[in-house]
């Protein structure tokens, strides 16, 4: 997996082909947000914005419930859940992972964290502790597609299409490295729930459709409550140290890993605040925070960045994980709840391994 990550990076960035490829992903997203402006725009029409000026609940958060809709058509018509088994298929006869492992891995990237796990909830019966980390470190490495369009008007679109299999393969790297598995080829057998129960298109693009709204308003109630709260702990940071900030505090922690990940000295202590940032909040306040440095910073220092934000690893995914197992199996919710931390460290340092690897090829 480490391989197919180098090939992969380097096929992307420094082939034509690889370069080609990125720029028809990122011109279909684009079109695909011309679309969706053109939605918002209809219900807000008699909003006026300033020229230039940007509101990110309209220009941004709103997009979801548009690639949501997308989601779920795909999914209902069978193209999606098909290339996820084929593509999870692969990957397990490559690397001898279980098939559920693989095709989880896969299904992360295209459906939130509660989603996924729920795709394999009648396999729950057959997940040890180990076998429920490495699923539920998966989902938390990686992110949905249904937001993908949001990150990409905010980072830049190659870095974010690049985070997206290379955090598959480093969570599960991370993951099996952490908790080992081995099951008997009698035992190692896909059997997923269906990921819809749509009746016709409609119905699929109306539960899209709700689905990403939902989404949109999570998103947005949790940035409220996470900036506010920010503010409010750096404001009383303020009154024992002047001038500190937890983003810089958070930056001289994490320097060292900045360092070895290739950020350059003069960088590191603004650009590792970001990512502790996203670790203690989520990865919205963290780009949110980064956009503005984008211009200013190098572009190794945007890549390795931008990579390690594009993933669910922080402190609010491990409660979102917790709750979605609870639903599904009490018993195995209290072994996520005692491994929650482990879980947060073994994403994060797929997040780490994925941008460190960007990093080398710029």
């Amino acid at each position: 997996m480490l391989v197919l990550q180098f090939l992969v990076t380097w096929f992307m960035f420094s082939t034509k082909i690889g370069q080609q490829i990125i720029n028809a992903i990122s011109a279909v997203f684009n079109k695909l947000i011309e679309f969706g402006t053109i939605g918002i725009d209809f219900i807000l029409g008699g909003i006026v914005k300033t020229e230039g000026e940007s509101v990110f609940f309209f220009d941004v958060l709103l997009l979801i419930i548009f690639f949501a809709t997308i989601l779920s058509v795909l999914t209902y018509l069978k193209i999606l859940p098909m290339f996820i088994k084929f593509i999870g298929g692969a990957i397990s006869k490559m690397t001898g992972l279980p098939k559920v492992e693989s095709f989880n891995a896969v299904n992360s990237i295209f459906f939130g964290q509660s989603e996924t796990l729920l795709a394999i909830k009648s396999q729950f019966d057959h997940l040890n502790d180990n076998r429920l980390y490495i699923v539920s470190a998966s989902a938390m490495g990686s992110v949905s597609a249904s937001i993908v369009g949001a990150y990409l008007q905010i980072l830049p679109p190659n870095f974010v299409l690049v985070a997206l299999p290379l955090n598959m393969f480093s969570a599960l790297i991370v993951a099996s490295i952490i908790a080992p598995v081995h099951v008997n080829k009698e035992e190692d057998v896909v059997d997923v729930q269906e990921v819809t129960d749509d009746k016709s298109i409609f119905e699929a693009m109306a539960n899209g459709a709700l689905d990403g709204g939902k989404i949109a308003m999570i998103v947005a109630a949790m940035l409220v409550a996470f900036i506010a709260s920010l503010e409010l702990v750096n404001w009383l940071i303020q009154f024992i140290f002047a001038g500190v900030t937890l983003q810089q505090i958070l930056g001289y922690v994490l320097t060292p890993i900045g360092i070895l990940m290739g950020i350059a000295p003069s960088e590191v202590i603004e650009a590792s605040g970001i990512m502790g940032t996203k670790i203690v909040t989520n990865e919205f306040v963290a780009m949110l925070k980064f956009e503005p440095l984008i211009d200013v910073m190098s572009v190794k220092t945007v890549g390795i960045v931008s990579v390690f934000l594009t993933s669910f690893a922080n402190f609010s995914s491990i409660g979102i994980i917790a709750g979605t197992v609870q639903a599904i199996d009490r018993e195995k919710a209290v072994s996520v709840s005692g491994f929650g931390m482990k879980l947060l460290v073994g994403a994060t340092l797929g997040s780490i391994l994925s941008a460190t690897i960007v990093g080398i090829f710029l």
